[in-house]
């Protein structure tokens, strides 16, 4: 649908906006995240395939999505926002109703690629492309607000995939949820997609934000230049990498000793957790100016949950339960806490393009998640996987991982100075480059865009002059 067929409301709302992007992340990552553990399990009940079959077609599922996710500015400035992501959202549609019918491997696998592209637009890139134009001071609490709806997606969606599937059948659950998503998303792309800002002054709730001071260094040409772009994008792909991997395949670990119902709402719980945490983190980032500290904290918690679970046995237990918890409390950060320290660390006009080419990357390496996780389980012993029996080289590969995503994130921290502005926000850091070279014109740049350094900098152009003489 051409994004010109669209008319835009009469009025704008950046609060609606947040509102509707709730919707979508909750349909986004309630069918595009959540949802393939659970197309795993019911696809090997179904067939019989082999789980590392299985869990590479989740893989595919993610590195797909991870080339669609580098290409979504692009796709947002040729075909318009709303024309994107509903057509994100006909693509997931279609896609889960390939995983719920496919008779044979090579089906379940376009259907990945359908569900893996589907999704881009309504996942984490697309909802900070939606909500960013509208908020500067208040855009860590608005794209919290809006990334809760993952979190509920994942309360909601996965004991509704457990329920319906069981009682309906993949196939019917697979086009009730299809409707609803493509309907809700039809709506949204009517309405709150179709008016963008015409400036931040526009928009309910601007400000001077955090990204709008003049140290802020542009992307270098070539991003590995830059220690906080390396590390900031190293540190988010290991993080969700080891995520997508437990996520991948708690379900089926937990459903021999609680079953299909209870395996769902634990689950839930997790999801309820992320959802907590990244609210909390949001709120104080108000008063935290290093957001990479923050960051390597929720990593650190993460890894508490791992080693909890490493511990826990078939039977449901207290180290289940709060193993899960712990995990959950940075399922949300993962994804929310990235682009706010890209918005603090780079120029206002380079943060959309940090935040995909982050995406993009992390989802490229934690695609192969599930078929990496899931080949250390077969090995872990014969039969299904079952919690507490030949997965501790699962769970103990899982927190070595957290453990190298906590380091990435603290080493960059070396390589981003924040700069805290009047008005108690964290503004754009001085980065180091790879070459004296890089911070002489980086140090150049400030001083020009400083008012009250215009003279030393017309008498720096004097002398240049006169030594080029």
């Amino acid at each position: 649908m051409p994004s010109s067929c669209i008319a835009p409301p009469a009025a704008c709302d950046g609060h609606g906006v947040v509102r509707a992007a709730f919707v979508l992340a909750l349909f986004g990552w309630g069918v595009g995240f959540y949802g393939p553990p659970v197309f795993l399990h019911a696809v090997v009940a179904r067939t019989g395939w082999p789980l590392p079959l299985v869990s590479a077609a989740v893989s595919l599922h993610f590195l797909f999505g991870a080339g669609v996710v580098a290409c979504l500015p692009r796709l947002h400035r040729r075909f318009g926002v709303p024309a994107t992501t509903l057509g994100g959202a006909l693509a997931l549609a279609f896609g889960v109703l390939g995983w719920a019918a496919a008779a044979k491997p090579w089906q379940l696998f376009l259907a990945a690629l359908c569900t893996g592209a589907g999704w881009v637009p309504l996942g984490a890139a697309g909802i900070h492309a939606i909500v960013s134009p509208w908020f500067t001071v208040q855009q860590p609490m608005a794209l919290a607000k809006a990334y809760n709806g993952a979190s509920v997606g994942g309360m909601v969606f996965v004991p509704l995939w457990a329920a319906l599937i069981d009682r309906v059948g993949f196939p019917a659950a697979a086009m009730l949820v299809g409707l609803a998503m493509v309907v809700a998303v039809l709506s949204i792309a009517s309405r709150e997609l179709a008016c963008r800002p015409v400036d931040r002054e526009a928009a309910p709730g601007p400000g001077p934000g955090p990204g709008a001071g003049a140290g802020a260094a542009p992307v270098p040409a070539t991003p590995w230049c830059s220690r906080a772009f390396v590390t900031l994008a190293a540190a988010m792909a290991l993080g969700l990498f080891a995520q997508i991997g437990l996520i991948a395949q708690l379900f089926s670990l937990l459903v021999p000793g609680m079953g299909p119902q209870m395996a769902g709402w634990t689950m839930a719980l997790a999801t309820a957790c992320g959802m907590g945490g990244r609210v909390l983190v949001a709120r104080g980032l108000g008063t935290q100016r290093d957001r990479r500290r923050v960051a390597a904290a929720s990593y650190a918690v993460q890894a508490a949950g791992t080693l909890l679970l490493w511990m826990a046995g078939p039977e449901p237990g207290w180290p289940t339960v709060l193993g899960v918890a712990l995990f959950g409390l940075g399922i949300g950060n993962a994804t929310s806490l990235p682009p706010l320290i890209a918005q603090a660390e780079f120029a206002p006009a380079q943060v959309t393009r940090v935040v995909a080419r982050c995406v993009a990357l992390a989802q490229a390496l934690y695609a192969f998640a599930p078929a990496a996780f899931a080949a250390l389980l077969v090995a872990g012993g014969p039969g299904g996987p079952t919690l507490g029996v030949g997965t501790q080289g699962f769970f103990a590969a899982i927190a070595v991982v957290q453990g190298l995503a906590i380091a990435c994130m603290l080493a960059g921290r070396r390589g981003a100075k924040f700069i805290v502005s009047d008005d108690g926000q964290a503004g754009p850091p001085t980065q180091d480059c790879c070459s004296g070279r890089g911070r002489g014109r980086q140090a150049l740049g400030a001083l020009r865009t400083t008012p009250r350094n215009r003279g030393l900098q017309a008498l720096h152009d004097t002398q240049h002059q006169e030594t080029s003489r």
